[in-house]
Protein backbone atom coordinates (compact mmCIF):
# COMPACT_ATOMS: atom_id res chain seq x y z
CA UNK A 1 0.00 0.00 0.00
CA UNK A 2 1.35 3.42 -0.95
CA UNK A 3 1.89 6.12 1.63
CA UNK A 4 0.28 9.53 1.36
CA UNK A 5 3.61 10.99 0.24
CA UNK A 6 4.12 8.34 -2.44
CA UNK A 7 0.66 9.22 -3.80
CA UNK A 8 1.58 12.91 -3.82
CA UNK A 9 4.86 12.15 -5.63
CA UNK A 10 2.91 10.09 -8.19
CA UNK A 11 0.49 13.03 -8.62
CA UNK A 12 -2.43 10.92 -7.45
CA UNK A 13 -3.12 13.48 -4.70
CA UNK A 14 -2.69 17.22 -5.34
CA UNK A 15 -0.24 19.27 -3.27
CA UNK A 16 1.38 22.71 -3.33
CA UNK A 17 4.86 21.73 -4.52
CA UNK A 18 7.69 24.11 -3.66
CA UNK A 19 10.64 21.95 -4.76
CA UNK A 20 11.26 18.71 -6.62
CA UNK A 21 14.19 16.75 -7.98
CA UNK A 22 14.78 13.08 -8.81
CA UNK A 23 15.04 12.06 -5.14
CA UNK A 24 12.92 14.40 -3.02
CA UNK A 25 9.74 16.46 -3.08
CA UNK A 26 8.86 19.48 -0.90
CA UNK A 27 5.25 20.55 -0.35
CA UNK A 28 3.39 23.06 1.77
CA UNK A 29 1.82 21.47 4.85
CA UNK A 30 -1.99 21.44 4.69
CA UNK A 31 -2.18 22.11 8.44
CA UNK A 32 0.64 24.62 8.99
CA UNK A 33 2.06 25.04 12.50
CA UNK A 34 4.04 28.17 11.59
CA UNK A 35 3.73 30.93 8.98
CA UNK A 36 6.02 28.82 6.79
CA UNK A 37 5.55 25.06 7.10
CA UNK A 38 6.90 22.83 4.35
CA UNK A 39 7.41 19.07 4.31
CA UNK A 40 10.28 17.57 2.34
CA UNK A 41 10.46 13.83 1.83
CA UNK A 42 12.14 11.15 -0.28
CA UNK A 43 10.09 10.02 -3.26
CA UNK A 44 10.83 6.41 -2.35
CA UNK A 45 9.28 5.16 0.86
CA UNK A 46 11.47 5.00 3.94
CA UNK A 47 9.10 4.54 6.91
CA UNK A 48 11.12 6.46 9.50
CA UNK A 49 14.64 7.53 10.41
CA UNK A 50 14.98 4.61 12.84
CA UNK A 51 14.64 2.21 9.91
CA UNK A 52 17.27 3.88 7.74
CA UNK A 53 20.14 1.68 6.63
CA UNK A 54 23.71 2.43 5.63
CA UNK A 55 22.66 2.41 1.97
CA UNK A 56 20.28 5.32 2.74
CA UNK A 57 23.18 7.61 3.74
CA UNK A 58 23.32 9.49 0.41
CA UNK A 59 19.53 9.97 0.34
CA UNK A 60 19.47 11.25 3.93
CA UNK A 61 22.29 13.72 3.25
CA UNK A 62 20.56 14.88 0.08
CA UNK A 63 17.29 15.31 1.98
CA UNK A 64 18.88 17.54 4.63
CA UNK A 65 20.86 19.59 2.12
CA UNK A 66 17.73 20.19 0.05
CA UNK A 67 15.78 21.10 3.21
CA UNK A 68 18.36 23.82 3.83
CA UNK A 69 18.12 25.04 0.23
CA UNK A 70 14.31 25.10 0.36
CA UNK A 71 14.44 27.07 3.62
CA UNK A 72 16.73 29.61 1.94
CA UNK A 73 14.42 29.84 -1.08
CA UNK A 74 11.53 30.53 1.30
CA UNK A 75 13.46 33.43 2.88
CA UNK A 76 14.05 31.71 6.22
CA UNK A 77 17.85 31.87 6.42
CA UNK A 78 18.14 35.32 8.01
CA UNK A 79 15.57 34.90 10.76
CA UNK A 80 16.18 31.20 11.28
CA UNK A 81 14.06 28.10 11.03
CA UNK A 82 13.53 24.69 12.58
CA UNK A 83 13.91 21.27 10.96
CA UNK A 84 11.92 18.48 12.63
CA UNK A 85 11.90 14.72 12.01
CA UNK A 86 9.28 12.78 13.97
CA UNK A 87 9.94 9.10 14.67
CA UNK A 88 7.22 6.79 15.98
CA UNK A 89 3.93 7.53 17.70
CA UNK A 90 5.46 9.16 20.79
CA UNK A 91 7.62 11.32 18.53
CA UNK A 92 4.55 12.71 16.77
CA UNK A 93 4.81 10.63 13.59
CA UNK A 94 1.47 10.45 11.79
CA UNK A 95 2.59 9.37 8.31
CA UNK A 96 4.88 6.30 8.08
CA UNK A 97 7.12 7.89 5.44
CA UNK A 98 10.23 9.79 6.52
CA UNK A 99 9.79 13.53 6.11
CA UNK A 100 11.37 16.69 7.43
CA UNK A 101 9.24 19.60 8.61
CA UNK A 102 10.70 23.00 7.69
CA UNK A 103 9.16 25.53 10.09
CA UNK A 104 9.80 29.26 10.14
CA UNK A 105 8.45 32.76 9.99
CA UNK A 106 8.06 33.14 13.76
CA UNK A 107 9.99 32.65 17.00
CA UNK A 108 10.12 28.99 17.99
CA UNK A 109 9.87 27.98 21.65
CA UNK A 110 12.04 25.38 23.35
CA UNK A 111 11.23 22.85 24.45
CA UNK A 112 8.46 22.30 21.91
CA UNK A 113 4.99 21.43 23.22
Amino acid sequence: MQTLFEKIAAREIPAAIVYEDDLVLAIRDINPQAPVHVLIFPKTALPRIAEAKTEDTYLLGHLLMKASEVAATLGLTTGGYRLVINNGANGGETVPHLHVHILGGRQMAWPPG
